[in-house]
């Protein structure tokens, strides 16, 4: 049984998430050949302030 798990920051749209979530399932099942219904895909959010790179805050790099 594949299991995906995918880290994004917030700020997705419902539409935008389940575009990834079939597409990341459809990948699987084409590259693996395993049965849809064995494949598990989630999405796991993260606050921009709790998430760093290289020292920078994603809520500073990413200001809107």
């Amino acid at each position: 049984m594949p299991l995906v798990e995918i880290h994004l920051l917030e700020g997705r749209t419902k539409e935008q998430k389940k575009a990834l979530l079939e597409a990341v399932t459809r990948a699987v099942h084409e590259s693996l050949q395993a049965p849809l219904e064995t494949i598990r895909v989630w999405i796991q959010e993260m606050p921009p302030d709790e998430f760093m790179t290289a020292g920078v805050l994603a809520s500073d790099k990413y200001k809107k």
